[in-house]
């Protein structure tokens, strides 16, 4: 081993730090912990017998095209059938503006690649996704955080960061915003909230990403209408994921954008794997074809349905008096603020050891900042656990209120 291993690291190598996320799921594969922690999907919603026939279908029909390199930009059938999904929500797209990404993780490390220079301003939510944390950091730029009100990414702070920074002679690369369902918190953004977003965004002349990985995953209510959809200038980018609404070992993401936006992303792919698994993706294409995915979202919807309410029903009979959460439409999370005294990165110690697991919700701040929150998973453990887990929770918060 070299002297001075670390000495040798780039700028971008010391800018990363270990997900929280993943390092604290580590200590959740005891069988007897409850984990409200990671982000995934329930195994049951696995669409394992329709996947057998797919594959078997593919391996004896396209196996010379699924086995062999990919173009960059994706499978055309698979970049058609999104099109034609995305339509029904209000796309105007064909396939030259979607680029296919292994999962949309890749979407944001390739968008910080393309961004961000170390002094950048970007702005971020207050809280938001861990992972576009994790891959903004690695590049250095400086992020602005917008607190969340009941309606997602406040407009007039917003504005005024934008304004501020237009003051010094500068402005933001990009705005990040998860609009549906968003993660930590589950809050969806309303479509008067997303009109004056973006127009702020063409008032200040930057980009918004509109990372919707969840937008299908809708319990009640009505759909809103995503920013892409509602943009006329070519200054939104969608990222997209098969992660949460068919299963996230396939890891297939994608990028939607302008085509001059795009045609950047897909040589900073090329960079990087050349092309997202032509495997997968053939059976991803061939399982949408024959509408399988649409069917599954639905159960999907109706199990995570139960789950949300059996979690809610069990937070409003055992959580002590001060204790306060969210309350989603769909997706997978809801986020809990405790009383400012307490620390959750502490209790979450005292959790795992009463066999429970959540995620601080400081993490998901990008200046480590609201210690007295919590992030809430209520699609991955079942229905009686769900209600064990709360029960075991709230106990561990009321012992620490008691200190």
């Amino acid at each position: 081993m070299v002297s001075d291993f670390y000495g040798l690291l780039s700028d971008n190598a010391l800018g990363m730090k270990r997900s929280a996320i993943r390092e604290l799921l580590k200590l959740t594969r005891d069988p007897e912990i409850i984990s409200f922690a990671g982000g995934l999907p329930a195994p049951e919603t696995f669409p394992v017998d329709q996947l057998k026939e797919v594959m078997d279908w593919v391996m004896t029909h396209e196996a010379q095209l699924a086995l062999q390199y990919g173009p960059t930009e994706g499978d055309m059938l698979l970049r058609e059938l999104i099109v034609k999904n995305y339509s029904a929500f209000g796309y105007e797209i064909t396939p030259d503006n979607v680029l296919i990404t292994t999962a949309s993780q890749q979407g944001l490390d390739l968008l910080a690649k393309l961004m961000c220079n170390r002094g950048d301003k970007i702005i971020v939510g207050k809280p938001t996704y861990l992972g576009g944390l994790g891959a903004f950091n690695s590049y250095g730029p400086e992020m602005i955080g917008v607190s969340l009100d009941e309606h997602g990414m406040n407009a007039a702070e917003l504005e005024k960061a934008l304004a501020d920074l237009k003051k010094n002679g500068e402005r933001a690369k990009f705005i990040y915003v998860i609009p549906d369902f968003q993660n930590p918190t589950g809050i969806t953004m309303p479509d008067e909230r997303r009109r004056r977003i973006i127009e702020l965004a063409y008032e200040y002349d930057t980009l918004i990403v509109e990372d919707s990985p969840y937008h299908e995953l809708r319990f009640e209510g009505e759909h809103q209408t995503p920013l892409y959809a509602l943009d006329n200038n070519g200054q939104v980018i969608t990222l997209g994921t098969f992660s949460k609404i068919f299963c996230p070992g396939f890891r297939i993401g994608w990028v939607i954008a302008d085509p001059q936006i795009l045609d950047k992303f897909i040589v900073a792919k090329q960079q990087v794997d050349l092309c997202t698994a032509p495997f997968n993706q053939r059976i991803a294409a061939r399982f949408i074809e024959r509408g399988y995915l649409g069917t599954k979202i639905k159960e999907i919807i109706e199990i995570y349905r139960v789950k949300r309410d059996t979690m809610l029903q069990a937070f409003e009979e055992y959580m002590p008096e001060g204790v306060h959460w969210t309350r989603p439409e769909g997706g997978l999370f809801l986020f809990i603020t405790l009383p400012e005294y307490m620390d959750s990165e502490a209790l979450a110690k005292e959790a795992i050891k009463e066999k429970v697991a959540f995620v601080p919700g400081n993490v998901f701040f990008h200046d480590n900042s609201n210690r007295h929150t919590m992030r809430i998973n209520f699609s991955f453990a079942s229905k009686d656990k769900n209600l064990e887990g709360v029960k075991r929770l709230a106990n561990v918060i009321r012992k620490a209120m008691k200190k």
